[in-house]
């Protein structure tokens, strides 16, 4: 019987250009199926590399989920800081911009991007369940989210955590029935309406 070759023609690419075909690979299948249905085998299919190939670039499974998190965490932040205009050190929102804008320009990016949106909306979903690997990330995102929001309408409003509650709220639901109707759904006129009931008087 003939021997099968199993062997894959793999391109060599420096560590720094495999792991964000990595991580963009994982995005992309994590965004479709979840993190439960995420196979490694399909990852590293996609990526012409051998599981153990893989895991030497991301440890593991939940390795590789919470580097696709961090790593979109700070795209999306390069690209916010862009677009209003901060410097390319900025690390958090400065105290000169509103909440309202701060959410006009998150709202307008995540438009551009329905794909990294589905990839939070579904993992966000998936954490609720216990001894899930992104549980502990979503809830310190939840918690530095509100707690950033807070601040910057703290002293304008009687209640200042109680409106960063509604306006995550608020972005979350539209962006979900936005992802399940894009056609019928503008997400940003929606945002807008939305917004000047959230942020009147402010």
């Amino acid at each position: 019987m003939e021997a099968v070759n199993t062997k894959r023609d793999r391109t060599r690419l420096p560590a720094a250009q495999r792991r964000r075909q990595i991580l963009d690979v994982a995005t992309r299948l994590i965004g479709e199926g979840g993190f439960w249905a995420l196979s490694m085998q399909d990852v590293a299919d996609a990526c012409g590399l051998t599981v153990p190939g893989l895991l030497h670039h991301v440890g593991s499974k939940d390795g590789l989920l919470l580097a696709v998190l961090d790593h979109r965490d700070a795209e999306d932040f390069r690209s916010l800081a862009e677009q209003l205009g901060l410097g390319a050190d900025a690390t958090g929102w400065p105290r000169d911009i509103s909440l309202a804008e701060a959410c006009e320009a998150l709202v307008r990016r995540n438009a551009t991007q329905p794909e990294i949106v589905r990839l939070f909306s579904v993992l966000q979903a998936e954490s609720l369940a216990p001894g899930h690997p992104a549980a502990a990330y979503f809830a310190a995102r939840q918690e530095r989210v509100l707690a950033e929001f807070t601040a910057m309408v703290s002293g304008r409003v009687p209640d200042p955590a109680s409106l960063a509650r509604q306006v995550m709220a608020t972005m979350d639901g539209l962006q979900i029935q936005w992802l399940r109707d894009p056609d019928g759904t503008d997400l940003v006129a929606e945002w807008q309406a939305a917004a000047e009931r959230l942020f009147a008087g402010l």
